[in-house]
């Protein structure tokens, strides 16, 4: 049996306190499914140059870093079906950021 599923993240992005700190939100929408969300905040030092590129970058990334953290609770059920601890191939990314 095949089974596909689609899964959409949308992300935006705002600007905030003149135009120094940065703010992403990623939500995950899943078909029959509550989705979860993810936020993350980049802030420019007032001595660095305005690029606001590289503000968006890191607000998304640590965004789609905590929505991925909270997939992986949300995959909790995997302990309780299989009675194993769940892996994390990749480490915890939260602490990276």
């Amino acid at each position: 049996m095949v089974r596909a599923e689609q899964w959409t993240v949308d992300i935006v992005i705002d600007e905030r306190d003149d135009e120094r700190r940065t703010r992403a939100e990623a939500r995950l929408q899943m078909p029959d499914r509550v989705g979860l969300v993810g936020c993350g905040v980049a802030r420019r030092n007032p001595a660095d140059p305005r690029v606001p590129q590289i503000g968006d970058e890191l607000a998304v990334s640590r965004a789609l870093a905590d929505l991925a953290h909270g997939l992986l609770e949300a995959a909790g059920d995997i302990e309780r079906v299989t009675r194993k601890d769940a892996q994390r191939p990749y480490g915890d990314a939260g602490d990276t950021i």
